[in-house]
């Protein structure tokens, strides 16, 4: 593997792992009420749709991407949806 592929592999990697201080953030403030509900789940649907491809590709910065990404980035929906208001209980 050249040196190229090991940095493409290494950045595919690392790059989803970005997701985890936008969880940390909507966890802290237990809040996700300024993130776009139609932004998160449309980025969502368009990683699971390239998912199949990542797995089915040859190439590994991809493969490793693909899976990282649709990993952290359930992640963050799920963390976006339990703390958005719009799914919160509201108090009687």
């Amino acid at each position: 593997m050249s040196a190229v592929q090991w940095v493409g592999v290494f950045c595919g990697v690392l790059m989803p792992f970005f997701n985890i201080p936008l969880i940390a953030r909507i966890v802290r403030r237990r809040s996700s009420e300024d993130m776009s509900l139609v932004w998160v789940v449309g980025v969502w649907i368009c990683v699971l749709g390239m998912l199949p491809s990542s797995l089915r590709s040859p190439d590994l910065v991809l493969l490793v991407f693909g899976v990282a990404n649709a990993l952290f980035f359930t992640g963050v929906l799920l963390s976006v949806l339990y703390f958005h208001p719009s799914f919160r209980k509201r108090p009687k």
